[in-house]
């Protein structure tokens, strides 16, 4: 599991290999932020899909996938990009991508299992939901965000563009639903699933607000940081 579950979660979520050819300013900024953050240049893969998301997964610094949607690379100005790419790669820096990487999948297989059920499925998951809610709740800490949030603003010279990105995708979950294995929920920058029902089994991300609060009083007297790059 530890040398392959980044692959498992490629295959949950079908990801593919980014191009560098097909967003060059996105793959300079994951160099770039890698290297500032001396970690190997994490591997990069797309999502085809209008929603917009994040997420991470991998081994850690030496071997970190970012999988990023159509949909954000369309809808995020390179601030807020940058906010997105800094804080997966604070989560490599810190090898909390692999304890993540590993919960999720071991909660997705253990949700899986409930598929075999044929007509007992939904009693196999009213008894598996929680286990494998609660293998994520026993490894994953909402603190782990708040660190990446900081270092993420450290890597980027200012904590505004990860906040306003944070935001962003918060809203965009507000006003859309969003379909798929919940239990990839803790993998993203910003859950996208609603936070009811199977899905608040494995919500592990600490409130919005009180991270855009938190990253916010980084830098209060400034409303929108620099940025870097192009």
């Amino acid at each position: 599991m530890y040398w392959y579950s980044d692959r498992m979660v490629l295959g949950l979520v079908g990801a593919r290999p980014l191009a560098a050819a097909e967003a060059p300013a996105y793959v300079a900024a994951a160099e770039r932020l890698a290297s500032r953050a001396r970690v190997p240049k994490p591997r990069l893969y797309l999502i085809r899909d209008p929603y917009p998301r994040a997420l991470s997964a991998g081994r850690g610094g030496q071997g970190q996938t970012v999988v990023v949607s159509t949909g954000l690379l369309a809808a995020m100005p390179p601030a807020e990009l940058e906010g997105v790419l800094a804080h997966e790669i604070a989560h490599a820096q810190r090898h909390d991508v692999a304890v993540q990487t590993t919960a999720t999948v071991v909660a997705a297989t253990v949700l899986e299992l409930s598929r075999l059920g044929g007509w007992f499925q939904r009693a196999l998951l009213f008894v598996l939901g929680p286990i494998a809610s609660t293998v994520v709740h026993g490894l994953l800490s909402p603190r782990r965000e708040f660190a990446a949030d900081q270092r993420a603003a450290e890597l980027c010279d200012s904590p505004h563009g990860l906040a306003d990105a944070i935001a962003r995708l918060d809203q965009a979950s507000e006003l859309v639903s969003f379909a798929g294995n919940p239990a990839t929920g803790p993998l993203h920058v910003v859950d996208p699933f609603e936070n009811r029902g199977l899905a608040a089994l494995f919500s592990t991300h600490p409130r919005v607000a009180e991270r855009v609060r938190r990253l916010r009083a980084l830098e209060p007297d400034q409303k929108e940081g620099p940025r870097s790059g192009p």
